[in-house]
């Protein structure tokens, strides 16, 4: 009895070792090939070499183009871009890895919206970053994100890349935006209302007018003309506070015809600093054009120069508001 009771306890010892050994986690030998790794190897000790950076669209196409030191926008009068925009998007290439095969069938491709951007409706981007002998660095269908918002979850993206069949699920954040519009510079200046001193108002057809502060911090006064009826608070705040946070709604070069001129006005400021505002009207579009003197003039004029600046309407009070504006019946 005890040797088959041995025998029992033996066999059922067996078949639980059996069991577990059946049950136990295995070593995952079946991730895809290439999974895991970044999606383009040795992109960022290329990126010196970048000179177009392309995003297709279906309904539209955004060129970003390297000159010397600089990126600009050849459709938008090859104005400069915000080159954090352009740093934050290369960063996201760099850094991307793949993370899981999502199949070479084209008929999914539109599912995760790496269908070529061309097909209508599709949702694709097309983004090549190409050398300056107009070879490509990157060619890959970017489609739809998954952001996740719990934790510290990194977002993925589906990529397809040029010459591979495959689409993949990868991990990372790339910004994209094919708006020429975001990828503007677009604040023109930023002087606090305090920094203004005096404002000389020259409209035409209009007595010039001056505005002036008795002492720094002391309130903003119309001084010319002399006597003048009770003043407009706000509107002499707007005047203030018309360099404050300046910022355009398109660019254009200044040789273009912009319309009528109204006018100049000198804004002077702390520091010793100038600013010439010389603007003109085109229908309902105000534009203005700006130049600086004094220590800081250097590089505003290097930002300024070339290029009318296409402002809120609402702007023509800050920069030549009439009289009547400026005053109000007791």
């Amino acid at each position: 009895m005890r040797r088959r009771g041995l025998l029992l306890l033996g066999g059922s010892a067996a078949a639980s070792i059996g069991a577990a050994l059946y049950l136990a986690p295995r070593p995952d030998n079946t991730a895809a090939p290439g999974a895991g790794m970044l999606a383009f190897p040795g992109l960022a000790a290329r990126l010196p070499q970048a000179a177009l950076l392309e995003i297709r669209r279906h309904d539209a196409t955004l060129l970003v183009r390297r000159d010397g030191e600089r990126w600009l926008l050849p459709d938008r009068n090859n104005y400069p871009i915000r080159e954090a925009k352009l740093r934050e998007l290369l960063t996201g290439l760099s850094e991307l890895r793949l993370m899981e095969p999502r199949g070479s069938d084209p008929a999914n491709f539109a599912r995760l919206g790496v269908d070529d951007p061309q097909t209508p409706g599709s949702t694709a981007s097309h983004l090549r970053l190409l050398d300056a002998q107009g070879a490509p660095i990157i060619s890959v269908t970017l489609g739809r994100r998954r952001v996740r918002t719990q934790g510290n979850i990194p977002e993925t993206i589906y990529i397809r890349r040029a010459g591979d069949a495959e689409a993949w699920a990868a991990e990372g954040r790339i910004p994209l935006d094919g708006d020429a519009a975001a990828w503007m510079e677009r604040d023109v200046a930023n002087f606090p209302a305090e920094r203004l001193l005096r404002a000389a108002i020259n409209r035409l057809g209009s007595e010039p007018l001056t505005l002036a502060r008795a002492a720094p911090g002391a309130p903003m006064l119309l001084v010319t003309p002399p006597e003048p009826a009770t003043p407009n608070p706000s509107a002499l705040d707007e005047v203030t506070r018309g360099l404050e946070y300046l910022t355009f709604i398109d660019a254009l070069p200044e040789a273009q015809n912009h319309g009528t001129p109204l006018g100049e006005a000198r804004f002077e400021l702390t520091g010793g600093l100038t600013i010439q505002i010389r603007c003109s009207r085109l229908d309902q579009f105000l534009f203005i054009r700006l130049t600086a003197e004094g220590p800081e003039a250097q590089s505003l004029n290097a930002r300024w120069q070339g290029w009318a600046y296409q402002v809120g309407i609402w702007k023509e009070k800050a920069f030549l508001p009439t009289l009547e504006e400026l005053t109000q019946s007791p």
